[in-house]
């Protein structure tokens, strides 16, 4: 294959899901020096047209007021607003105890704590935007099948054979990561024996913006105020239990959420197809390798209670697109060590920090020892009464956690 065959560009994401399209719509927004704008590629292994896209199925995800502030500053808020359901409070308890806060987005001069999207409409409004944009090009599918970074460039080598010369390399391709175990990048892991199951129900009751977060003796219960008075269910169980909720028909698995959740929005009267996923933190140490960054799921994956998921990995999108707009204006290499190391820096403490909440919070309030459970509702009945207490839960909540590039 001659030189002239080899498609060159400057940013390559590999993973097409909500942090690849995200921060490629992101960086196709910046500039050179000279006015000129990046060439993008992104490569993505599933035909993103169906439900069954794993970067866009049926699932709904909370953005924090912090994310949403992040994808207005972006210029992308305008895909997703048509499609969100606002959170105007959170509920927090703790079933069968005294333990419970509350969190309302008046007290914080806010118009809503966060908003709630369906991953298949904010996948359908990317997919668009990444079309529209000229300097964007999509590959689909596509898969990576070698990866040789040198000093200057990264040059990946597809299944189909086409080769690419790129400056900078982003993982964006999940918790089953290629290029991360192609680097050989070390993870923390941590299996919570759980399994999520995620669903759409109806109550009798219209949310009207309120979010529940429950913590039962099997796991933590969410549900999320969606549009059309629907909710978005996340229902952490054991194994054992999974594998039993997923065999009722839908009125013996209402009743059983019934009892798990209780009255708070009167009767469940529909559920919607059930889909379950393994809970498994993958923490990327040290998400950096020569001319490469991972981010999103790639670089951590994490239990789904409170919600940090996604809004950790768009504090990532944010800041890498800072770092990237920031070394243009200087005529920096993009791909340095320089530059993705200073980008590391932003990122570090925030990812650490989000890594270590949402594990204690998922192992505390799993477990049924007498001493726990005294200890975690009394911390929830403190926080109800003192602000001051509630405070980091918030800081989370809203995603105002991290300096943020506004570049």
């Amino acid at each position: 294959m001659s030189q002239s065959d080899v498609r060159q560009v400057d940013v390559t994401l590999v993973g097409g899901g909500m942090s690849g399209a995200v921060l490629a719509l992101s960086l196709a927004a910046l500039l050179r020096s000279d006015g000129s704008p990046l060439e993008i590629l992104l490569l993505e292994a599933s035909v993103p047209e169906q439900h069954t896209h794993s970067g866009f199925d049926a699932r709904a995800i909370a953005l924090s007021a912090g994310t949403c502030d992040a994808l207005l500053r972006r210029g992308l808020w305008p895909l997703f607003a048509p499609h969100c359901a606002p959170i105007t409070q959170i509920h927090v308890s703790d079933r069968g105890h005294f333990g419970q806060a509350r969190l309302s987005a008046a007290e914080y001069g806010l118009p809503a704590l966060g908003q709630v999207i369906e991953l298949a409409a904010a996948g359908h409004e990317l997919q668009r935007a990444m079309a529209a944009s000229p300097n964007i090009r999509v590959c689909c599918p596509a898969r990576v099948s070698e990866i040789a970074p040198d000093e200057e460039k990264v040059t990946l080598t597809l299944e189909s054979g086409e080769q690419i010369e790129t400056r900078l390399l982003v993982a964006a391709d999940g918790g089953n990561s290629f290029v991360r175990q192609h680097f050989k990048l070390p993870v923390t892991r941590h299996d919570f024996e759980q399994h999520a199951i995620i669903a759409t129900v109806k109550t009798a009751q219209d949310p009207e913006g309120r979010a529940f977060e429950r913590f039962t003796e099997g796991g933590p219960l969410a549900l999320l105020p969606m549009q059309e008075g629907l909710s978005s269910l996340v229902w952490s169980v054991g194994q054992q239990e999974v594998d039993e909720l997923m065999a009722l028909d839908e009125g013996a698995f209402l009743a059983r959420l019934q009892q798990a959740f209780g009255w708070r929005l009167g009767r469940f009267e529909r559920c919607g197809v059930r889909n379950v996923y393994p809970l498994i933190l993958t923490a990327c140490d040290y998400p950096l390798a020569q001319r490469t960054v991972l981010v999103g799921n790639a670089a951590h994956a994490l239990h789904p209670i409170a919600g940090q998921g996604f809004n950790l990995g768009m504090r990532d999108l944010d800041l890498l697109t800072g770092a990237v707009a920031k070394a243009l204006a200087e005529g920096e290499d993009i791909g340095s060590f320089k530059v993705l190391n200073g980008y590391w820096q932003l990122r570090q403490r925030d990812q650490a920090q989000t890594v270590w909440l949402t594990s204690s919070l998922a192992q505390l309030f799993s477990n049924g020892l007498d001493p726990l459970v005294a200890g975690r509702n009394l911390a929830l009945t403190l926080m109800g009464r003192l602000p001051c207490l509630k405070a980091p839960l918030a800081s989370r909540t809203l995603g105002f956690v991290a300096d943020v590039c506004g570049n």
